[in-house]
Parts: C-alpha cells; structure tokens; sequence
C-alpha cells in the first residue's frame, strides 16, 4: 500500500475511533470529569476517572497541584503529555563520570525519595526505568492520588490501589504516599459559600463513612502504613477542600477524618499535613489541626512565582524556614510530596539548590512532580535541570538498598501502554494528545488490517 493510501485508512480509522470516545464520553453523563482540565497556578495533571473501562482501566483524575499564589493565566496552562519513558539520550546529556558521595553526587541514602510519575500500573513501571536512568538509584517511595470527582472514588475505586499495594508489599524499605481529597467535586470551582457549608457537614460527621471505607480498604489491600496526604493545598484557591472559607471548621473536619481513619482496626496510617509554600490565599498556619492529629508537616514547594530566587523561597512569609522552624517546634518531620520547575523555566539553579535543601534538612521523604513543565526525566524540555538532578540523585540509595542493584520487579505493563514508538509493522493512529493520555497508550494500525489490502 502507497502511503497516501495508508494515511487515508488511517484517517478513517482515526475518525472511527474518534467517534467510539466521543459517544462514550457523552454516555458518561454529568459528574465524569473526562479529559485533562487545566492546572492551577503550579501544576499537577487533572486527569479524569475514565467513564469505558473496556477501553482501559480506571485512572482516576488527580487533582492539581499547588501554588496558588496568582491564577493561571491562558499562556500558561497546559496538559498532561502523553506517556513515555523518559529523555533520550539527544535530550538529556550522560550522567557525569562522579560516583555516588562525591561534590557532585551527594550522600548515599539518608532520605526515602522517589517521583510521582503517573497515577497507575504505567506509575509504577516507570519506576524501575527512571532507577535505571539513575544508574540505579533506590526510589523508595510510590506517589499517586485519588481522584477527587465523587465520593465513591475517594474511598479508592476498586482496581485502581492495587498494583501500588502491590508494589508497597514488594519492599520492606518502601513507603506508599498517596493523596486523598477531603471533599468530592474537588476541582469544580465550588464557591466559598457552598465550600462553607460542606465543611460544617464534614465537621459534622456527614462523610465519615467514606473514609472508613478507604481506610477499611487500605488495611484489606495490606497497606495499612500509607502516607496519607490528607487536603493537600489546603491554603490555596484551587479545590473544594480548602481551608480559608471556614478555618475552624475545616480543623476539625481533619480531625475528624484521621479519627476515622484510624478507628479501623490494623491501621498505621501516618497524616501528612501538606500545604503550598508562601502564604497563598491563607496564611497555612491557620489551618494546622493539631499534633494530635498531624504526623508529618509538608509542603509543596514548585520553583515559582516569576524571578522570584531560592533564597526568597526560603526566607519568605510561610515558606522553606518556616517550614522547617513549625515543625521542629512541633516535634514533627517534614515532606516534600510535591516539587519540581516552574514559571522560572529550565532552572538549574533551583534545582541543586532544592536538593541540597533537602540533603541538609533531611525530609521524611520527597517526590519530584515528573511531567512537564515540572520534571527532569518525561519532560525533554528542562535539559539543565535534568542534568544537575541525574549528577546529584545518580547512585543514591533508599535506607535498605544498594547502588547499583537490580531493579526490584514491578507489575508487567503491555508494551502498548509503556509510550514507546509503535512496531515497524503498523501506523499510529493520531487521536491527539488527550484520547491517548485518557487511554493510557498511543493506538496502532496494524498494516494490512483494511478489507482488501491484504
């Protein structure tokens, strides 16, 4: 077949497939967040929970990340890319020739670390890649999030948990963090009013059972020592369970959802209290719940707003060294869930200085936001930072690893579904860039498949 002749079969095929996705996203229905929604000032993917599992399993939405400080403007959203599996080698220079525990390389393993990298299976796979990227580097904690968009979501949708329980029970060394919305409708831009209102119902008990179930549901998978960052972003603007309309009632809210939590029997959640950096909408002491019900003080801290320099992200109002100073004075260790480049573009500079941040204060553990533009390894447009960040973590170790390691093994992913070019023997379907990050894989024409072409 001449390529013009394959191009137009494709086409169709494209158009055909095009139509299955649209009809099934109109069957979804109200409530079914279906196609990446636009990041908030600093960035985490909103990806929707699927409403057609026979096209792929659940991959529920994760809400957006932090920094709130200004609302996006229209140049600056953008949307999650679809997969793949880290920079080439044109993209990214070699790792340099230091070993693990020189100037360059940093100190082997004191810190759990790891990266968020994407909600499921194609998560946890890429792990074991990025390591390797890292010449073997221990990546020691797991990150994903529940989506947001209904309660029966929040109490972790059958399926979706799974392969991250999987891979926790793997490795006695390993820590599974995972974010978990206070409210539903998270990202729908509840007004305060309303957000008012499903506090005083949360304070009241109302949702209780919800997280019962999800915590029930955690300790069943075997799980019950998950990281729970509980109403990330709380001082922010962005979802529904933020804390400024009502303060109070949000505090006890908290303190109400961890009681739950850990009245289920098995349980050994910790509570990570995880807000923007700076002051944001509200400053984020205002909502602290107590040391009755906090374990760890976090906080997600991207490289933004514009010009602004690391000094003025630590010296600031609510920021790095009050971070560290609230906790210390609370008896508690700090996080970073959520970190990486921002408004201030390929910034080498941020990054050694975010490491070596953390090298000094030594967190509890950290995870990179690893999609563009946050991230050093999926993102091909950060060269600089990519660099210093493969020569200080490169050999670095988790608390019960050892450089150079093999892998530990990690659940098979089909190849269709790890981002990888397609096969010589057929043609990619071009969907676009949502259809395939909705479906979690790039489609393929297998040559020859059209009636008569054989």
């Amino acid at each position: 077949m001449d390529p013009q002749q394959q191009r137009s079969r494709t086409g169709r095929f494209a158009a055909v497939a095009a139509g299955v996705v649209a009809s099934a996203v109109l069957a979804a229905g109200p409530g079914h967040a279906v196609g990446p929604a636009a990041d908030p000032p600093a960035p985490r993917p909103a990806v929707p929970t699927p409403a057609v599992p026979a096209i792929t399993p659940p991959a529920p939405p994760v809400s957006s990340p932090i920094g709130e400080e200004t609302p996006v403007p229209p140049e600056d959203v953008h949307t999650l890319p679809a997969p793949v599996t880290g920079p080439d080698a044109s993209a990214v220079p070699p790792a340099p020739a230091e070993p693990p525990g020189s100037a360059a390389g940093g100190t082997g393993g004191t810190a759990a670390f790891g990266a968020y990298l994407d909600y499921g299976a194609l998560g946890v796979s890429r792990m074991s890649e990025l390591s390797r990227w890292l010449g073997g580097a221990g990546l020691s904690v797991g990150h994903t999030y529940l989506p947001g968009d209904r309660w029966s979501n929040i109490e972790g949708a059958p399926g979706f948990l799974d392969v991250w329980a999987d891979w926790r029970r793997a490795g006695d060394d390993r820590t599974f963090v995972l974010n978990v919305p206070m409210l539903e409708r998270n990202e729908d831009h509840v007004p305060d009013d309303e957000v008012r209102g499903l506090l005083a119902r949360g304070a009241a008990g109302e949702f209780d059972g919800h997280f019962r179930a999800l915590a029930d549901r955690l300790v069943r998978l075997g799980v019950p020592d998950t990281v729970i960052v509980l109403g990330w972003e709380m001082n922010g603007i962005t979802y529904t369970h933020r804390c400024g309309p009502d303060p109070e009632a949000w505090k006890k809210y908290w303190n109400r959802i961890v009681t739950t939590m850990r009245s289920v029997p098995g349980q050994e959640f910790r509570f990570d209290f995880a807000p923007n950096r700076g002051r944001d909408a509200i400053p984020w002491t205002r909502c602290y719940p107590g040391d009755d019900t906090v374990d760890i003080i976090g906080m997600d801290s991207y490289d933004q707003p514009r010009g602004i320099s690391f000094d003025e992200q630590v010296k600031e109002p609510y920021g790095l060294q009050d971070q560290v100073d609230f906790a210390e004075a609370h008896g508690k260790p700090i996080s970073y869930p959520e970190w990486g480049l921002f408004r201030n573009g390929d910034n080498a500079t941020y990054m050694r200085r975010m490491l070596t941040w953390m090298d000094e204060h030594k967190p509890v553990y950290n995870t990179l936001t690893d999609y563009c533009p946050h991230g050093v390894w999926q993102c091909h447009g950060n060269p600089r930072a990519s660099r210093v960040y493969r020569a200080m973590m490169s050999g670095r170790t988790g608390p019960a690893e050892t450089p150079g390691a093999t892998p530990p093994a990690v659940p098979a992913v089909p190849a269709a579904e790890t981002g990888r070019e397609p096969s010589p023997d057929c043609s990619p379907v071009p969907l676009g860039a949502w259809a395939e990050h909705w479906m979690g894989r790039k489609l393929c024409l297998r040559l020859g498949w059209w009636p008569g072409e054989r």
